[in-house]
């Protein structure tokens, strides 16, 4: 790895990318201002080698996945952000969704004697599931199966749980974690640059709440992970931004586990008339985050999002991980338009596209303790092809 990033180095005629270029290779923090440099000046090559040399300095070849399962209560929701292609508003709920506590226990029942490790919860803001009701479901969960790692509730979905049942963060945080809670998706966050969110997504919990409610997460040992949604009309500088208030926070408590870059995705929402962002800037995007977010263990793409092949790809521009089998059940994307509407996967897919580009596939759990090293398991139906359908 050395001898590569000297030759990138000794290749590169901009000074002020060989001053970055350096800084990696002595594992040294760079600036918001040179985050932006890479934005601006950094080729798809350039940012691409150093993503994946500090990709392979911390996890070698390895790329982690999981066994997880969503569950989308409803996507009847209260707010009403501009890019979002999932929710209904309350107010035309008849165009939604709303599963009872039964159908959703019934969800986690269907995986019975299944090595599934994660159920992850997020869904619509609805004013009727609040507190008491999701306490109640997690309360079910736990006593069916106590062994299963609850992650749900993006911050969007706590802050109105709170404020409705008149609880500060922390007594909602301990309530909710008491009952089974065990860690926090990255959901919501969005682009934290006010002048930015204030434009998208107006009426939902501002850049200090999204980042205080995954605080008190940590204080009580809980994990989380963070997300920045992006491609759509933010700029450079808010970008960095976002990043910036979540590395700041990584170094007051070590408590987020992975960063997920989000396409923005312009089907069948109020930002239509936005062109999304190309494969080029995509990879661009995951590269800068791994280098900017020097103190993230992990990062992670979608795949349902990018799709496959782009996934694969993506495991070369500092990505570790490509999330889970998802078993197809989860809608938020693909009704935005996603590479894969129908996101499903099964272990031998996934060990096998992880294999196809030379990474080692190991199987974690939620908070990346190692459940199985995939590198030299052979599947007897391991002929199938791996493709975007």
């Amino acid at each position: 790895m050395k001898a590569t990033i000297d030759t990138l180095i000794s290749a590169t005629a901009d000074v002020d990318l060989q001053k970055i270029a350096e800084k990696v290779k002595h594992n040294e923090r760079i600036t918001d201002a040179e985050g932006i440099t890479l934005f601006e000046k950094g080729s798809l090559p350039f940012v691409g080698a150093l993503a994946n040399f500090i990709r392979e300095r911390l996890h070698g070849n390895t790329t982690y996945f999981n066994r997880n399962f969503h569950i989308e209560p409803t996507n009847v929701c209260v707010f009403s952000c501009k890019f979002c292609s999932y929710s209904r508003l309350y107010a035309n709920k008849e165009e939604g969704w709303e599963l009872s506590i039964d159908q959703m226990l019934d969800i986690v029942k269907s995986y019975d004697n299944k090595p599934i490790t994660e159920v992850h919860i997020v869904g619509g803001v609805h004013p009727k599931m609040n507190m008491e009701y999701f306490i109640e479901l997690m309360q079910k969960i736990k006593a069916h199966r106590p062994n299963l790692h609850v992650k749900a509730f993006t911050a969007v979905e706590l802050d109105y749980m709170f404020r409705k049942a008149k609880l500060t963060t922390e007594e909602g945080m301990k309530q909710l974690h008491a009952a089974g809670l065990d860690s926090l998706p990255g959901g919501g966050a969005e682009i934290f640059a006010p002048e930015i969110r204030e434009q998208i997504a107006a009426d939902k919990v501002n850049a200090d709440g999204w980042l205080r409610i995954h605080e008190v997460a940590h204080e009580l040992g809980m994990h989380s992970n963070a997300t920045m949604l992006y491609g759509h009309i933010e700029k450079y500088e808010h970008r960095i931004d976002h990043m910036r208030r979540l590395r700041e926070l990584q170094d007051k408590t070590k408590g987020f586990n992975t960063f997920i870059p989000l396409k923005f995705r312009n089907h069948d929402n109020e930002m239509s008339y936005v062109p999304e962002s190309t494969i080029t800037e995509d990879m661009r995007l995951y590269a800068i985050s791994r280098i900017y977010l020097d103190n993230f263990p992990h990062l992670k793409a979608y795949w349902p999002m990018l799709g496959r092949d782009n996934a694969q790809l993506s495991l070369s521009f500092g990505v570790n991980d490509i999330d889970g089998t998802i078993d197809d059940s989860t809608k938020i994307y693909s009704m935005a338009g996603s590479e894969e509407q129908n996101p499903a996967m099964s272990t031998e897919e996934l060990v096998t596209l992880i294999k196809q580009v030379k990474r080692t596939p190991v199987e974690r759990d939620t908070l990346y303790n190692i459940v199985k090293d995939y590198s030299n398991v052979n599947f007897d139906n391991a002929s199938f092809e791996v493709s975007n359908n």
